[in-house]
């Protein structure tokens, strides 16, 4: 589904859906903010006595991938904080999330898929009486077992 173009896409047209998990009911998905999409290969140094070059060679071994935080507006509803209470109490609650990027007239460019994607953290907005102004944000923190672009 990948759509290649000369100019980068914007930033700022996507949506993230989630998958349906078994016992968990829908979340509803108008974030405004994703950011930590990336992983990270380790490598061990090897080297044999007969090498030809006295440098380490890297071998590829195990990955590492980042965390995922998603923020949205506060907007009332428990859909998160219900998925995040089922896993505090035992519950294995799995769900494929997928950012589907857009372009400038809204049409599917590119998913960024997570595999196994499972709430860490959820973080509550910061309340100030001071009258600033700001939206009341929640955030989500998502661990998850794989990143695929398609």
């Amino acid at each position: 589904m990948a759509a290649k173009r000369d100019n980068p896409y914007g930033a700022f047209n996507f949506r993230v859906e989630f998958g349906d998990v078994d016992g968990g009911g829908p979340i509803e998905a108008g974030f405004s903010d994703v950011s930590g999409l990336g992983n990270e290969i380790n490598f061990s140094e090897y080297r044999a006595g007969i090498d030809k070059f006295n440098t380490m060679r890297k071998v590829a071994n195990t990955f590492k991938l980042d965390e995922v935080t998603l923020k949205r507006g506060l907007v009332g509803s428990t859909d998160i904080f219900e998925w995040i209470k089922a896993v505090r109490d035992g519950r294995y609650q799995p769900r494929t999330v997928t950012i589907v990027m857009l372009d400038e007239s809204r049409n599917e460019v590119l998913n960024i898929v997570l595999r196994n994607a499972q709430p860490k953290k959820w973080v509550g907005p910061t309340l100030a009486a001071k009258g600033g102004g700001e939206v009341a944000l929640e955030e989500l923190h998502l661990v998850h077992e794989g990143i695929e672009y398609e």
